[in-house]
C-alpha cells in the first residue's frame, strides 16, 4: 500500500523560510509524479508545485513560482517543498500527493493524483 507523510509545518513570521518533507512508501518517487497542495480554511485544495516522474522537470503556481522549490532525494525517497518569503497568504494546510501511475504526465488537479498524506500545518503570522 502507498503511504505518505508530510512532516515539517509550524508557525512562522512573514518573510522567513520552512522546508517541509514528504517520506513516501509502496511507491518510488523516481518513477512517479509527486505534488504539493494547499488547503485553506473554506477554500478548494490548491495545486503549488510538481515534479515530473523523471526528476528533470518542475512546475509551480504563479503564486508561488520564484519562491518555493520542489525536490526530491531518490535514496530517502522523501519529496521537499523549500518554502522562502512566506506570505500570510501561504497559510493552510499542506499535502504530499502521488500519482499511482508510474511515468505519468504532470497534472495540476487533485484528481490527477491517487494517494495523499495527512497533511502539515504552515501558519504564516504578520
Amino acid at each position: 500500500q502507498v503511504l505518505l507523510v508530510e512532516s515539517g509545518g509550524g508557525l512562522v513570521q512573514a518573510g522567513n523560510s520552512l522546508r517541509l518533507s514528504c517520506v513516501a512508501s509502496g511507491r518510488t518517487v523516481s518513477d512517479h509524479v509527486m505534488a504539493w497542495f494547499r488547503q485553506a480554511p473554506g477554500l478548494e485544495r490548491q495545486f503549488l508545485a510538481a515534479i515530473s516522474w523523471s526528476g528533470r522537470s518542475t512546475y509551480y503556481a504563479d503564486s508561488v513560482k520564484s519562491r518555493f522549490t520542489i525536490s526530491r532525494d531518490d535514496a530517502k525517497n522523501t519529496l521537499y517543498l523549500e518554502m522562502n518569503s512566506l506570505k500570510s497568504e501561504d497559510t493552510g494546510v499542506y499535502y504530499c500527493a502521488i500519482r499511482g501511475i508510474p511515468r505519468a504526465a504532470v497534472g495540476q488537479m487533485p484528481h490527477d493524483y491517487d494517494y495523499w498524506g495527512q497533511g502539515t500545518q504552515v501558519t504564516v503570522s504578520s
